[in-house]
């Protein structure tokens, strides 16, 4: 099995028959590669870098509850609520190979449609729990320019990702999404078993 999806060959929910001339190609981003998980890597390492800089001050027990919130919510917790939404879960194989959770189990069902209330609110917990976990070690320890280093960081990276990433992504399910209704369209076009589901 390759590392990542063949590009020249549809994903498994794609009706049609090749990739090449498709409308939705350059609209949506159906296959990753290592570019695409290096590109993911580079903005998300120095948030961690330095909100770990920040908690280790208080010591490296200190990073295991939240080695632990990383690794609960990102590799198990998210993969449920918001990742087995996507057409690229239903891909064959035991593990992810996108380019925000590669390696991830797949420990469920591919579900498609929208997420639900319920999961939509466990996300932010997730997400809030795993970028909030270093706050209080940055202002408990008056690690004014670190907590100003990660503030930048998170939110740029954050905006980096809207802009490079989640305009292009095909999990609409995900509360970050930001692929246009028209790109949708022409998503749902290919794809209609996804697009019944919306719309049921």
């Amino acid at each position: 099995m390759n590392a990542f999806p063949n590009p020249d060959r549809p994903i498994v929910t794609c009706t049609a028959k090749r990739c090449d001339g498709c409308a939705v190609r350059d609209r949506i981003h159906c296959h990753f590669c290592a570019r695409d998980l290096l590109h993911f890597l580079l903005i998300c390492f120095p948030v961690l870098l330095v909100g770990g800089a920040g908690v280790l001050v208080v010591g490296a027990w200190a990073l295991v509850p939240w080695a632990v919130i990383f690794v609960g919510f990102f590799g198990l917790i998210e993969i449920r609520v918001m990742c087995s939404h996507c057409p690229h879960y239903a891909e064959p194989g035991g593990t992810l190979q996108c380019w925000a959770n590669y390696g991830a189990p797949r420990l469920w069902a591919y579900r498609p449609g929208p997420m639900s209330r319920a999961e939509t609110t466990v996300f932010w917990i997730g997400i809030a729990a795993a970028f909030g976990y270093p706050l209080p070690f940055l202002v408990i320890g008056a690690r004014w320019f670190l907590l100003a280093l990660y503030g930048l960081l998170t939110v740029g990276g954050a905006m980096t990702m809207q802009v490079s990433m989640c305009a292009r992504c095909m999990n609409f399910a995900c509360p970050l999404n930001r692929v246009d209704q028209e790109a949708r369209e022409a998503f749902f076009a290919c794809n209609r078993g996804v697009a019944e589901a919306w719309r049921e």
